[in-house]
């Protein structure tokens, strides 16, 4: 018997109606012959209201009282999804994060998994049962409970599939897959049958919401295969898995995008050694990350230096950039809330030429202004005025083709 992890997010488990949905489809699964682990998420809204209730009481609430808090919307739903399996006559066991000795670091809030006892799993799994597991969760050394960060129960699931060597980790939520781009935009967006750990990194990293960037992490360290399925509509979803050769066809495999993007330059400062260092080291102190870089170099001994942060941050990071300019005795600082990153996406890239020169006239043709320019082995992301975004999207997604099939 093949044996798979299925993930199960908050929209999934919703209801009780849906619940018992969820269970009706284990028992189709399990009667196909396959052993089932499976990692659920906390009912839609509950970790919010948890959250809300911990804000109400506490300005700044402690990681450790707020892990034990957030923890127990996961139990909540393993125990009602057992209780709907018992009910249909079906064995099944429920574990929370610290039962299953899912091993973390002591982080709390963003703990990152170490070590999985499997034991338990293993021995319920040999006599025929279906295992539930809570997600997002896990312990540390001393026993204390432990939270993952948002989207953690992806993560749960890929590190107990990489654990028990599963045929596959199977992502059931609230989309049919991954698309070629977000169908709300573009609406002759085509889902994928298949892409690559490297290019579902880079489209989570670029803006993809459909996984979590852990768990894709996770999968491909692990060279777990991972499949994006519709909790509420049949179809074989994407597979995410290593680079097939066939795949090489494909030019650019999808269009991803970020709205919540802002910049920030620094005018006039001094082109010397380590200036880059004297800017940036400032920002990460804040706690800022920082992702698109360009530096210009003067005529007259100074340099212009330009970065993108979360949109989020800016306030914050230029606060920050005003006093470094003031020290350095740079001329100014500038920066602008509205903008937004466009990318493209595809392993393609690595064998055909003049991917970049059709981006870049796409754009230029529907008179978008492009400010700045980011490139890697396999993407290319570009900063645009945020009223652009969608324009650009559709544009890109013609000039690309990626509607064919």
């Amino acid at each position: 018997m093949a044996l798979i992890v299925q993930k199960f997010g908050g929209t999934s488990v919703g209801t009780v109606e849906r619940i018992q949905e969820v269970a009706k489809k284990l028992i189709k699964s399990q009667q196909q012959g396959h052993d089932l682990v499976v990692v659920v998420s906390a009912m839609s809204g509950e970790t919010n209201r948890l959250l809300s209730l911990a804000n109400e009481l506490n300005d700044n609430p402690q990681g450790r009282e707020l892990d034990v808090l957030l923890s127990t919307g996961e139990q909540v739903t393993i125990a009602l999804l057992c209780l709907a399996l018992e009910q249909q006559g079906i064995h099944a066991n429920s574990y929370t994060g610290s039962q299953v000795r899912i091993l973390t670091d002591n982080t709390h809030n963003k703990a990152r998994i170490m070590e999985i006892d499997d034991n338990k799993i293993r021995a319920d799994l040999a006599k025929g049962h279906i295992v539930v597991v809570a997600g997002f969760q896990g312990c540390d050394e001393f026993g204390n409970i432990t939270t993952l960060g948002r989207g953690g129960s992806d993560t749960t699931a890929v590190a107990l599939a990489a654990a028990l060597k599963a045929k596959e980790c199977q992502i059931y939520t609230d989309v049919d897959g991954v698309y070629t781009t977000d169908p709300r935009v573009v609406s002759e967006a085509r889902r994928l049958d298949s892409i690559t750990f490297e290019e579902m990194l880079e489209m989570a990293s670029l803006g993809a919401k459909v996984l979590q960037i852990r768990s894709v992490e996770f999968a491909s360290k692990y060279n777990v295969p991972l499949r994006v399925l519709s909790s509420f509509t049949e179809g074989g979803g994407t597979l995410i898995t290593t680079e097939e050769t066939e795949m090489e066809h494909a030019l650019i495999s999808g269009i991803a995008f970020n709205r919540d993007e802002a910049k920030l330059t620094i005018l006039g400062a001094p082109d010397s050694p380590g200036i880059a260092s004297q800017i940036l080291c400032p920002i990460a102190a804040q706690n800022i990350e920082v992702d698109m870089i360009i530096q210009n170099t003067g005529h007259d001994g100074t340099t212009d230096f330009t970065f993108t942060v979360h949109r989020n941050d800016y306030e914050k990071a230029f606060a920050v950039m005003e006093a470094t300019a003031k020290a350095l005795g740079a001329r100014e600082v500038s920066g602008d809330d509205k903008i937004t990153k466009i990318s493209i996406v595809g392993v393609g890239m690595r064998s055909h030429a003049g991917i970049a020169s059709t981006m870049f006239e796409a754009l230029a043709s529907e008179g978008i202004n492009i400010s700045m320019i980011s490139t890697s082995e396999i993407k290319i992301s570009v900063v645009v005025d945020e009223k652009y975004l969608e324009l650009g999207v559709r544009t890109l997604h013609n000039a690309f083709e990626l509607e064919q099939k």
